[in-house]
């Protein structure tokens, strides 16, 4: 059977730009068609300056709002990456196999690198590194797919660069894997700068709808969303980036082609109405989950706990097995002796 991976990064509250970009596709398609393991990403939250607190706080919010979503136990592994130590374990063997050269072509380093030098500072290592530790998430599960967004692309095809060397150096370990990009809004954009993403650690907010966010709020961000020059309603990313964004945000929340859409709306203020009220409606019952969730937190302990456990019983075979075939000892049996 297919085994798919993929985690989400607490670094901020989840996005619109989160669920139709990649929560929505786990939910509805991924966890019914394979072996599919999710995962809350916190080890990943520490490459920056972060307030401990509040990365455990969006850990269990970005958890909980998977569930809220749509995730189900029943048919998927959700788990918290820092609760299986065979990430940590496996990221060193292919520290041990990436170079310097190809952790520093990474794009999202080169450019929080370049801001931060701008300045007079400077990024952490773990920032240079994480795309290995993305790398040994995805390999130690023996995943065959691995669903992103298109600005994490390079990442997997940086796992798969690493797994075929370490392969073909040691002898095979890994399932070399691949990224399936979702096919509609797989990259929606803020709604007051339509070209950029919808980030969930952006500074400006104004732009961006969370997941959390009352009606009343997602219908005045959608309602000041940034349109463009003229007053026809075409879909046309490079030409008005504005209406784009908001026909591919309708087309995703009902299902419809954003060329259809466009030939059906003659203004501006319409397109807009109509997005904001499917948002709302879209959003609606993942607010209502969540609550219900949140107000039984022992029910997502047990599925994180459950979760971690199953995920390191996959992980750790092939994590041991890494570890023989780079030439590591194996280790000892507490409390005995070698023979």
């Amino acid at each position: 059977m297919t085994r798919i991976f993929s985690g989400i990064k607490p670094t901020g509250h989840l996005t619109l730009g989160n669920y139709l970009g990649a929560v929505r596709q786990w939910v509805d398609t991924d966890q019914h068609r394979a072996e599919a393991l999710f995962c809350v990403v916190d080890l990943h939250a520490l490459t920056v300056e972060h307030d401990p607190a509040r990365v455990r706080r969006l850990s269990r919010q970005a958890a909980t709002l998977l569930l809220a979503a749509g995730l189900d136990p029943a048919h998927c592994t959700v788990f918290v990456q820092s609760h299986v130590d065979e990430h940590t374990r496996l990221a060193y063997l292919l520290e041990c196999t990436a170079t310097d050269g190809e952790m520093r072509r990474m794009i999202q380093y080169k450019e929080k690198a370049a801001r931060e030098r701008a300045t007079g500072g400077s990024v952490r290592l773990s920032l240079l590194t994480y795309p290995v530790l993305m790398a040994a998430d995805i390999l130690a599960y023996g995943a065959d797919e691995v669903p992103v967004g298109d600005d994490q692309a390079q990442h997997v095809e940086l796992t798969r660069d690493l797994a075929a060397r370490f392969n073909q150096r040691y002898g095979h370990a890994f399932t070399v894997p691949r990224a399936v990009l979702p096919t509609v809004a797989a990259r929606v954009m803020d709604l007051q700068d339509p070209t950029s993403k919808m980030g969930k650690s952006h500074a400006e907010t104004s732009g961006i709808v969370y997941l959390l966010d009352e009606p009343d709020v997602v219908h005045k961000k959608v309602m000041r969303a940034v349109t463009d020059s003229g007053s026809e309603v075409t879909y046309d990313r490079e030409a008005q980036p504005g209406v784009t964004n908001l026909l591919e945000i309708l087309a995703a929340c009902t299902h419809r082609s954003p060329v259809e859409l466009a030939a059906s709306y003659t203004s501006y203020g319409a397109l807009k109405r109509d997005t904001a009220e499917a948002v709302v409606e879209l959003l609606r019952p993942v607010r209502e989950r969540h609550a219900r969730l949140c107000a039984d937190p022992g029910h997502v302990d047990e599925v994180l706990r459950a979760g971690a456990e199953q995920a390191r019983s996959l992980a750790r075979p092939t994590v041991d097995a890494a570890y023989r075939a780079i030439g590591l000892m194996p280790s000892l049996p507490s409390g005995g002796s070698s023979r």
